[in-house]
């Protein structure tokens, strides 16, 4: 068997679709949208702001330490070269948790989708749900174990047609919230400074801090093709940062639009099919409803496809290095996909469905999965700008500014969202404690430090 991933594979405008598709924009308004502005109200455009910052910084970061070493494995690979071998295997364990937590509860969009072209009467019925989920999970995974080339062009298409809707479900209801004037009292105002301050709550700004990491959180995704990107160590660290430039808007107007056109009973009734709902209160009627929701679809299947490819390249480039057991670190000869990695991924994430019938609500498991989640991605988002900040700590000797936009920036950042993930567990009810962090911490019991391998460091270069 090989070890080594089809290379030259991917462009850098393959690599931008994969690095939007990570996040996922429609399926994260679906997702988190609802629990977003159910915890920070009027201000989830400002959190969505805020927050753009520390990550914009994590993602200087992964573009800095992606030109120094193009690696599957990314931060896992970063910070084992230079936190450690266990800190590098946590961060890469926190990754693979934190998609698998995703793509279990990723499939779910799609299913209500499917509920609501059929029976919008069965959205809230978990055991359906997660039947139709099973299904979901097969297709994409058999798609994902054709071949990188195939995943591309289906990213390609889907992306696109997500993004065209989005700005025109997002432009109208633009236009319609400001003629109708609806109950949610909205209000350009509420946006000022004075406004801003007068309302600021530690407990609801840190609780909303890890839904947005949850809502940015997949571009990262394009570091871990690298190894499959022509020209890797440049275009999958631009593809990452642009697609979090695409994100930031598409997520600021959807919440914006939400909170023009619904009050937040009506938003946290909506919460499992929001984009549907704001499409119709849009004046775009049921066809438009219909029309976002394939956009939903469209985005759920690419999101997960690209948490898949992932989940499997982390697991592949640790299983190379020894850090997990070394037949995960081979590929296929005929699709040099990781066959091993994909069939660990394949029983775990059934798994992970068919325990979710056991949840009292749809609301409810996406709810705990996206601060589960956000918790581990704050932890490895923020050892990989702690990474950053460590390696290019000298820059300033060259440039103050690359200094700043490669040390100082993702380090500050880092610190940012580590901090915030901290403080939010005091929030978290006990089944996101035990999803977030009883996964997280149970990576000690397959770390293996003495058949783990670490590439040699190179000199940093930006």
């Amino acid at each position: 068997m090989s070890t080594r991933l089809r290379a030259n594979s991917l462009s850098f405008f393959e690599s931008l679709v994969m690095g939007v598709a990570g996040s996922g924009p429609a399926n994260g308004i679906s997702l988190a949208l609802g629990a977003l502005i159910g915890t920070a109200g009027m201000l989830a455009p400002v959190d969505l702001l805020i927050f753009a910052i520390p990550m914009l910084g994590i993602a200087f970061a992964y573009k800095a330490l992606n030109k120094r070493s193009t690696h599957a494995g990314a931060a896992y690979n970063w910070v084992s070269q230079s936190f450690g071998k266990f800190n590098g295997f946590m961060a890469g364990w926190a990754l693979i948790t934190a998609q698998m937590i995703f793509i279990i509860v990723g499939v779910t969009p799609l299913s209500t989708a499917v509920l609501d072209f059929i029976n919008p009467a069965l959205v809230n019925n978990v055991v359906i749900i997660t039947a139709l989920s099973v299904l979901w999970f097969l297709f994409i995974v058999g798609v994902v174990m054709a071949g990188i080339k195939l995943t591309s062009y289906m990213q390609i298409i889907m992306t696109t047609f997500e993004i065209l809707v989005l700005l025109a479900v997002g432009t109208a209801a633009f236009i319609h919230g400001h003629t109708l004037h609806r109950a949610s009292q909205f209000s350009w105002h509420m946006y000022t400074p004075a406004y801003v301050i007068g309302h600021f709550s530690i407990k609801n700004f840190s609780a909303s801090s890890l839904i947005v990491v949850f809502l940015y959180w997949g571009w990262d995704v394009t570091a871990n093709l690298g190894e499959e990107t022509k020209n890797g160590e440049e275009a999958a660290g631009n593809g990452g940062l642009s697609g979090v430039l695409v994100c930031i808007f598409l997520y600021s107007m959807f919440a914006v639009a939400a909170l023009m056109l619904f009050n937040f009973a009506e938003v946290q009734k909506y919460s499992n099919n929001i984009i549907y709902q704001i499409a119709i209160a849009s004046g775009l009627g049921r066809i438009g409803g219909l029309i976002a929701l394939i956009a939903v679809v469209a985005s759920s299947v690419a999101t997960v496809q690209t948490g898949m490819l992932q989940v499997t390249r982390t697991m592949f480039a640790m299983g190379r290095d020894g850090a997990l057991p070394r037949y995960l670190g081979t590929v296929s000869e005929k699709t040099q996909n990781p066959t091993a990695a994909t069939n660990w991924l394949i029983g775990a994430g059934l798994a992970g469905i068919l325990l979710t019938g056991f949840m009292p609500s749809v609301a409810s498991i996406l709810n705990d999965a996206a601060a589960a989640t956000g918790l581990q991605v704050a932890y490895y988002f923020g050892l990989a700008g702690l990474v950053s900040a460590w390696v290019f700590r000298h820059t300033y000797r060259e440039s103050v500014a690359r200094w700043c936009l490669f040390s100082f920036f993702p380090g500050i950042s880092a610190i940012f969202l580590m901090t915030l993930g901290l403080y939010s567990l005091t929030t978290f009810n006990t089944t996101t404690i035990v999803v977030g962090v009883g996964t997280l911490l149970a990576g000690i019991l397959f770390f293996r430090p003495r058949r783990y391998m670490v590439a040699a460091v190179e000199e940093p270069g930006v």
